[in-house]
C-alpha cells in the first residue's frame, strides 16, 4: 500500500539566528530577537505557506558566552499570545521548563493561550539542563537527570489533570434560571505526589482542542520513554537518514509496546535548509552563512550541552577531550551525540566545534534537492515532518516560495489547513475528559 503520509512541518522562531554569527550577516536584523513586526511577518508567512506550527526555544538561564539570540529576546508565552491575534490556523508550541515552575500557574497559561488562538497551542515540555538555572530560582542545585524525569511525569500528570477541571459541558450559561455552569461537571483534582500538592480546580475550561499539544524534545533514554508515553510530538537532531530511521523505528515501537497508536506521535527533526538557484550558489550560501561565526564563537556553541564548559582551555588541534562527565547531567543526548561522533571518526577539537556550529547537510541544495531530501526523509521512516530554521536572512521566504510548491506538486504537502485547530491539523484525537469518561463507563 502506497504511504499517504504527508509532511508535517514546523518554523522556529529565533529572532537573529541559531548561531552566534548569524546576526553578522549584512542583511541580518540584530534586534529581530525583540521585535514583535519580525516575528510576525515570520508567523504570517509560515501560515500562508500551511505550516503546521511556529515553535519557540527558550532556556532561563544565560552568561556572557550565551547566543546573541538568547541574551535578548521575548519570553515565548508572551509573543506567542501576541501572535495568536495575528494568525488564524498556525499551531502555537512555546517551551516551558517543569524545572523551574509551578504546574498551576503553567495550566493556566497554556490554557488562556489554547482559548486566545481558538485551539492552537501546544507545550514543549522540558527539564532544563544548565547547572546555573537553579541560581535564577532560589535554588542551591540543579536537579539530577533521572529526578528531572520523574518531576516532569508527575508535572504532567497535574497540568493535565487541572486542563480536565471542567468538563466539556459543565458551563450552561442559562440565563433564565441564574445557572452559570453545573456543579456536578466542575472537578477537583486533589493531587498529592512526590513533588507537587494541588488541589485544582483550573480557572479556566477546556479549549476547542480539549488540551494543548503535547511536545518534548529529549533524546536520553529518559528523554526517549518519557516522549514514547506523553508526547504528541518529539524535537530531535540528527546527523543523517540512517540515524533518524533507527531513532523513529526505537520510539515508535516503544510507543506501541505503551499501547500507543504510533501514528498518533510525530517525529519532527530540526534542519537548517540552504537554498540556492544552483548547486553553486547553495554552497555558496551555505559558506556565507558558515563564515559568520569564528572558531572562538563556535567553541562557546560547543560548550552548551557540556554546561556551558570552557574549550578554550584545550589544544584546539588536539584530541577531543574525555568530558563526558560535564553532559551527564546537563544536554546528555546531545553531549553523547558529540562525544560518540568525535571518538568514532577521530576528530580535534577544532573540527568538532565548526562542525557542531555549522553543519553542512543534505538539505543544503537546489529547491529539487531539497525537496528530495525532505521526501526521502519522511517515505524512509526517518521522520514525520521537520521543524524548519533559518541562519541566513530571508531563507524562509525562498522555502516557502520554491521548496513548498513541489512538495504540494509532489502530494507530500497540504495545500489548504484541514482543520481550526492544531489537533485537527496534526490528524490527532481530542483527549476525552477523564471525569466525564469516568462516569460514561460507571453508567454501563
Amino acid at each position: 500500500m502506497a504511504d499517504s503520509r504527508k509532511l508535517k512541518l514546523g518554523f522556529m522562531l529565533h529572532g537573529v539566528g541559531m548561531g552566534w554569527g548569524d546576526w553578522r550577516h549584512p542583511d541580518s536584523q540584530p534586534d529581530a530577537s525583540t521585535s514583535f513586526a519580525y516575528y510576525k511577518r515570520q508567523a504570517q508567512l509560515a501560515e500562508r505557506a500551511k505550516f503546521d506550527f511556529l515553535f519557540v526555544a527558550d532556556s532561563v538561564f544565560i552568561t556572557e558566552k550565551s547566543s546573541p539570540h538568547y541574551l535578548n529576546r521575548f519570553e515565548p508565552l508572551t509573543i506567542l499570545s501576541a501572535l495568536a491575534g495575528a494568525t488564524s490556523n498556525i499551531g502555537l508550541v512555546a517551551t516551558l521548563t517543569v524545572s523551574y515552575s509551578e504546574p498551576f500557574n503553567v495550566a493556566r497559561q497554556f490554557a488562556s493561550l489554547d482559548h486566545i488562538s481558538g485551539g492552537r497551542a501546544g507545550w514543549n515540555v522540558v527539564t532544563s539542563w544548565l547547572e546555573g538555572s537553579a541560581a535564577n530560582f532560589s535554588k542551591s542545585s540543579h536537579l539530577a537527570h533521572d529526578t528531572r524525569y520523574r518531576l516532569a511525569g508527575e508535572y504532567l500528570d497535574v497540568v493535565q489533570g487541572l486542563w480536565d477541571s471542567w468538563e466539556d459541558d459543565a458551563l450552561v450559561h442559562d440565563k433564565a434560571s441564574g445557572v452559570f455552569f453545573n456543579r456536578a461537571k466542575l472537578h477537583t483534582l486533589d493531587h498529592h505526589g512526590e513533588f507537587f500538592q494541588v488541589r485544582g480546580p483550573l480557572n479556566i475550561a477546556r479549549s476547542a482542542q480539549g488540551q494543548p499539544v503535547i511536545f518534548q524534545a529529549g533524546a536520553s533514554e529518559d528523554g526517549k520513554n518519557f516522549a514514547a508515553a506523553r508526547a504528541d510530538a518529539i524535537f530531535v537532531h540528527h546527523e543523517n537518514l540512517e540515524e533518524g530511521k533507527a531513532y523513529y523505528r526505537d520510539t515508535k515501537n516503544r510507543a506501541a509496546g505503551l499501547g500507543r497508536d504510533p501514528n498518533d506521535l510525530f517525529i519532527l527533526p530540526g534542519i537548517r535548509p540552504v537554498i540556492g538557484s544552483t548547486e553553486e550558489e547553495a554552497e555558496r550560501k551555505y559558506r556565507e552563512f558558515a563564515n559568520l561565526t569564528s572558531i572562538e564563537n563556535a567553541l562557546s556553541m560547543l560548550g552548551r550541552p557540556f554546561n556551558d564548559y570552557n574549550f578554550l582551555q584545550h589544544d584546539l588541534d588536539g584530541a577531543f577531550p574525555d568530558i563526558g562527565a560535564h553532559g551527564a547531567n546537563s544536554n546528555q543526548s546531545a553531549s553523547n551525540r558529540i562525544l560518540d561522533t568525535a571518538r568514532r571518526e577521530n576528530l580535534t577539537l577544532r573540527q568538532v566545534a565548526l562542525r557542531f556550529a555549522t553543519p553542512r547537510t543534505e538539505f543544503v541544495g537546489t529547491p529539487t534537492q531539497v525537496a528530495d531530501a525532505l521526501q526521502r526523509w519522511l517515505e524512509g521512516r526517518g521522520s514525520d515532518g521537520f521543524v524548519i530554521n533559518v541562519s541566513l536572512p530571508k531563507e524562509l521566504e525562498v522555502f516557502v516560495e520554491t521548496v513548498v510548491p513541489i512538495l504540494q506538486e509532489r502530494g507530500i504537502y497540504r495545500t489548504e489547513y484541514e482543520a481550526e485547530t492544531f489537533r485537527g491539523n496534526l490528524g490527532i484525537p481530542i483527549p476525552v475528559n477523564r471525569y466525564a469518561a469516568e462516569i460514561a463507563a460507571a453508567a454501563e
